[in-house]
């Protein structure tokens, strides 16, 4: 963190982040070191004559941190490794040219054996699976043994052994091979334990176990007998011990448990602890015990702690998978059950209590909800279900539920049986239930309108129809025939337009007249006011026709057809003292053409005096007043 002035007393923190380097330069220094210090214990132990290690948990340091960080610690390792080795051999004695060798094997096969694995295993590897555990295994005899040859021909050449080059080359490989499954483990799982750490009540668990394993081992070791094949059922006794952090704890337990074990043992034969005395029995006997026992100590847990691990992943799994089936039929309503057909016995899920409107965990039995079908549709639910079992084939049926609350419902239940090999008769049904009842209502919805449809197309049918009778008895030439007809086809038009819009529900009667009058309105010869009132189909469709002929006639007539006249239409809700409340609408013209005493009667005056009264039970009062039509329209309310 680096501090930066800016000025009046003030200070601001700006990060600074290390170059790449450092962290490697860091990490060789650790790799080399933590090797340097196992390779110096495992000179201790030298086989004699030919001088190879009992044990090299070296090689597992190298390979862990390969395959807990990833191929950017090659060249760490392959530094520290190399330097180590090195180091190590001129501090006891070996000056020769073949220590550049063994640094170099040593370098190589951690290398080797880390891409080995990560070819076979990918880039991210753990020791969760059992393949992987033996992978690794395998891994690190394959390297082992090609580095091993290299380095058993050095020993031979440089040192003067007497020895047999495969004897050298055996004891490479099992020393070796021992130390990478010993001390590679717990350095492979550290990182991926540090990204996410254990619950603390797990972390408390697996350090008791730890513990316990440090003291039943080294109480074993100091009670063991002295003959060394008795010294190897080390791992039988620890296996309770063994068993308890790879059951109950991530795999990086186990590791450390081998890790403990490992260096116990180690370290019990090289400073003459409990029985493990170097005089009695030979060496040779100590080391082979010590090799018995830690490789079954680490071969036990290692496979336990990879077989807990991919139990508890497949439980995880199938923990998600019932939730997320679970979220989709809580989203979707569906009910699933499956009946024992022999002994009845039913399984279901909650949502098909849900669909019965039963409370939870009050059904016991199939007869709960089948005392929930309606009454018509239990014989033929239950006949046409039976048949298609019998017959081996799914079934889909579609039958009325009444919930407690006395609400009639509709489901759809759909099913197939699984049937016994010998007998061939039906041991099991499953199903699933759900709720189809808005699917109905829209189904009725649907014929409703189509019914509706039908009546409405007739009706406009039937209209029109009395339209150009009517139209045609005016008398009048073609031309105004035509445009008399298409005038009142387009009032119609309106009409249903304002009623398509709104779905054929109610509509502003404000919004009716506007468009009776938007043809012929310009600046303030239109005047409308009234609070708006919705109408209903009926009343829309009568009082647009009525409108259109009261405009025609004022377009033509009246006081549309002069510049300065005017057309004022106004509405209100009235009541009559006791009568029921009614709309009226009036329909006023000022400053058109002076109204003649007498005007004939025609289609257009006979449709506004007939219409309101014959389809909404109102009133027509019109009048062709000197100085302009006065029309008022009263209609019930109830019927509009």
């Amino acid at each position: 963190m680096l501090l930066v002035s800016e000025g009046a007393g003030i200070h601001r923190a700006i990060p600074v982040t290390p170059p790449p380097w450092v962290g490697s330069v860091g990490l060789t220094i650790a790799v080399g070191i933590a090797y340097f210090l196992a390779a110096w214990l495992s000179f201790a132990l030298a086989m004699e004559p030919n001088g190879v290690s009992a044990f090299w948990p070296a090689a597992g340091f190298g390979v862990g941190v390969l395959l807990g960080l990833g191929s950017g610690a090659r060249w760490p390792v392959i530094v520290g490794v190399f330097a180590a080795t090195i180091a190590v051999n001129v501090s006891s004695g070996r000056h020769s040219w073949s220590m550049i060798i063994f640094a170099a094997c040593n370098a190589g096969e951690a290398v080797f054996i880390a891409r080995l694995v990560e070819h076979f295993f990918g880039p991210s590897f753990n020791l969760d699976k059992l393949q992987r555990v033996l992978g690794l295994f395998a891994a690190a005899v394959v390297g082992l043994a090609l580095s091993g040859i290299v380095g058993a021909l050095s020993y031979k050449m440089s040192d003067n052994l007497t020895e047999p080059v495969l004897t050298i080359w055996y004891h490479w490989i099992v020393a070796g091979t021992l130390g990478v499954i010993a001390v590679a483990p717990l350095i492979i799982q550290l990182p991926a334990a540090l990204r996410a750490p254990p619950p603390w009540d797990e972390l408390i668990e697996g350090a008791g176990a730890l513990v316990a394993l440090v003291a039943a081992t080294e109480i074993i070791i100091l009670a063991l007998p002295q003959t060394w094949w008795e010294m190897s059922v080390l791992v039988t006794l620890l296996f309770p011990l063994l068993l308890w952090p790879a059951a109950r704890c991530q795999p990086v337990f186990s590791a450390a448990a081998v890790f403990v074990v490992a260096f116990l043992i180690v370290l019990s034969i090289t400073f003459d602890i409990g029985h493990f005395n170097k005089a009695n029995p030979p060496l040779d006997g100590l080391v082979l015990s010590a090799r018995i026992s830690i490789f079954g100590v680490a071969f036990c847990a290692l496979v336990l702690a990879s077989l807990f691990a991919e139990r508890r992943q497949r439980e995880a799994d199938l923990v998600a998978s019932e939730a997320r089936l679970r979220m989709a039929q809580r989203s979707t309503g569906v009910g699933i059950w499956d009946r024992d057909w022999r002994s009845g016995a039913l399984r279901w899920t909650p949502e098909l209590e849900e669909i019965y409107g039963l409370e939870a965990k009050s059904v016991r039995t199939y007869s709960d909800f089948r005392d929930r079908v309606h009454p018509d549709d239990i014989e033929n639910l239950e006949a046409c279900r039976d048949a298609a079992i019998r017959k081996r084939e799914r079934y889909l049926l579609e039958f009325r539920i009444i919930r407690p609350s006395g609400e009639v419902r509709w489901v759809a239940s759909t099913g197939s049986a699984s049937y016994d090999p010998i007998t061939g008769e039906p041991i099991r049904v499953l199903g699933n239930n759900f709720d189809i009842t808005e699917r109905k209502r829209a189904e009725e919805r649907q014929k409703m309108l189509m019914a509706e449809l039908d009546h409405r197309v007739k009706n406009a049918l039937a209209r029109i129809g009395m339209l150009v009778t009517s139209t045609r008895k005016e008398g009048t030439t073609i031309d105004n025939y035509v445009s008399s007809l298409q005038g009142r086809i387009q009032s119609m038009a309106v009409a249903h337009s304002l009623l398509s819009q709104s779905g054929w529900q109610d509509v502003g009667l404000g919004a009716l007249v506007g468009k009776q009058l938007a043809p012929y309105a310009s600046g303030s010869n239109v005047t409308i006011e009234g609070e708006d009132i919705m109408l209903g189909p009926a009343a829309i469709q009568a009082l647009a026709m009525s409108l259109h002929e009261l405009v025609t006639n004022a377009a033509k007539y009246g006081a549309l057809s002069k510049p300065d006249g005017q057309v004022a239409v106004s509405w209100d809700n009235r009541s009559n003292g006791d009568a029921a409340a009614s709309l009226v609408l009036v329909w006023q013209e000022r400053g058109g053409p002076p109204v003649a005493a007498k005007v004939s009667s025609g289609y257009g005056t006979r449709l506004i005096r007939d219409l309101i009264p014959y389809e909404l039970g109102g009133a027509v009062d019109l009048a062709f007043a000197p100085d302009g039509v006065n029309c008022r329209i009263e209609l019930p309310l109830e019927r509009i």
